[in-house]
């Protein structure tokens, strides 16, 4: 099974394109005002306009409320939403259920401690975004380019299909997929040649990296 991946972050037409002759299986769109990936509702429409279709657009939102993705979901065409905040299994199992789109839950992770609350989350969410957790104080929930020790999710089996996220770059991409097991990744920071701005060699160089495996 040839890996599937997600670039998350686009703000260009031509971050689209990229991901698109890399191979890649989702695009991931910001919506969180301190992040420098952040995007307007209607940037984010023009931009989705651009991706082809079989290409899947998921928005990342940080425990937003029903107004604002109403909001969202009625400007800007979407494939899943991306819960990237502190929302607990009650949120993700009610987001879902009134939004009618598959929901991914990302879950972030620094020790052994950390993973009981996958459990949790998998039984209400459709994907699962094992990211690694932020420092303390961090202004990002995610994008921060921090790994976490990938051999302690190393030959677990979950219940859904799971993400391998944090700290991904071309260059260690295939060990963690060594590693982890992981059928699916996701990367933000690792392709970009400045804070929020993709670049198109990187993107190509991680995915042709990760489906190597």
């Amino acid at each position: 099974m040839t890996t599937r991946i997600k670039i998350c972050g686009l703000g260009r037409p031509a971050d689209v394109a990229a991901c698109a002759a890399a191979g890649a299986a989702y695009v991931g769109f910001v919506f969180f005002e301190k992040s420098p990936r952040h995007l307007s509702l209607d940037a984010a429409r023009a931009l989705a306009t651009e991706v082809p279709l079989g290409l899947a657009k998921v928005a990342l939102t940080v425990n937003a409320d029903n107004a604002a993705l109403d909001a969202l979901l009625d400007q800007v065409p979407l494939d899943m939403l991306q819960l990237h905040g502190s929302e607990t299994p009650e949120r993700v199992a009610e987001v879902r259920d009134r939004f009618g789109l598959p929901v991914m839950k990302a879950v972030g992770i620094a020790d052994e401690g950390d993973l009981a609350v996958l459990e949790d989350y998998m039984r209400v969410a459709d994907q699962i975004l094992v990211d690694a957790k932020p420092p303390k104080g961090a202004d990002l929930p995610g994008g921060n380019g921090l790994a976490f020790d990938w051999r302690l999710i190393a030959g677990r089996r979950w219940s859904v299909p799971w993400m391998l996220a944090g700290g991904l770059t071309p260059d260690n991409v295939a060990e963690a997929i060594r590693l982890t097991g992981a059928k699916q990744v996701d990367v933000s920071s690792g392709v970009e040649s400045a804070p929020g701005v993709k670049d198109a060699t990187l993107i190509r160089d991680f995915c042709l990296a990760a489906k190597a495996e």
